[in-house]
């Protein structure tokens, strides 16, 4: 099992920073998310203001499970805000390319929340994957073999998609998920990165729900982009809501949005998705 805080951290100065990608973030290599989270909590070494605000990220290759580099470039600060530019390097590979945006907080300003939260139970009231896969007659052996998957704990809000057999269903994903062994963070890039992670990696689950889970395609993810709202440092379980209203001619485009536990919208993006063959 990995730990985010200790997985992302980053070492170095003065726009210089390395780091390690660990292999407990495996998922068809290093989980895209996991990458991304690297880069932003690098950017917030670099920044003046301690708030992101945004973040946007093109993949360009996959790593291997080893040391990267990140170079973190101002491209313009100012006193309200800063633009920061994060490339994460693996030897001569580029790995990423993003663009961070901090915004220093502003007191007395227009303020609305427009919209209300899934309505779903909140996570005590739920199950574990692992407690239902339990209770239920055994199955065939359907375990991740992805290490990835052991660092969340996920607390469907529909148990009915594990408790019955498998079949087509809305592009649609909606979970509670709670980082393992430590599940919130002090540090704000840390705890932006825990929505940033949720946004890339949970939009896959939601556009393959209409398709057979042996299609013999998977779909990494070309980018991702999102915007932070709120702040929950406070809160354990996130709710990861996404959707993929259309996938064609290989694109398949997601939007994601991600909510504490008393419902507050903390962060919402889009990633779009490129669906190939699987290798396997």
């Amino acid at each position: 099992m990995g730990d985010f805080e200790r997985d992302t951290r980053v070492e170095g100065e003065a726009g210089r920073y390395t780091g390690h990608l660990s292999q407990d973030w495996e998922i068809w290599g290093p989980n895209g998310g996991y990458l991304a989270a690297i880069a932003l909590r690098a950017a917030g070494r670099e920044a003046k203001i301690p708030r992101p605000a945004s973040f946007s990220a093109h993949f360009l290759a996959v790593g291997g499970f080893d040391a990267i580099e990140i170079d973190v470039t101002p491209v313009r600060r100012g006193r309200s805000s800063e633009s920061l530019r994060a490339s994460v390097r693996q030897g001569e590979r580029v790995l990423l390319e993003s663009i961070v945006r901090t915004a220093a907080p502003s007191d007395g300003t227009l303020e609305h929340r427009w919209g209300e939260a899934p309505e779903v139970r909140d996570p005590a009231e739920l199950e574990t994957i692992a407690e239902i896969v339990e209770r239920l007659p055994p199955q065939p052996e359907e375990r991740s073999p992805f290490p990835f998957w052991d660092n969340l704990e996920c607390r469907p809000t529909d148990p009915a998609r594990i408790e019955e057999p498998p079949r087509p269903r809305p592009p649609v994903a909606l979970d509670w998920y709670r980082f393992r062994p430590r599940h919130t963070f002090d540090d704000p890039w840390v705890d932006a990165g825990r929505s940033l992670l949720l946004v890339d990696t949970m939009s896959w689950p939601a556009a393959c729900r209409p398709h057979p889970r042996d299609s013999g395609f998977i779909a990494p993810n070309l980018d991702v982009n999102v915007v932070f709202h709120d702040a929950a440092p406070e809160s354990a379980f996130l709710l990861s809501e996404h959707e993929c209203r259309v996938a064609t001619g290989g694109l398949m485009g997601t939007t994601g949005r991600v909510w504490s536990e008393d419902r507050r919208l903390l962060a919402s993006g889009t990633a779009q998705l490129y669906c190939i063959p699987s290798r396997a």
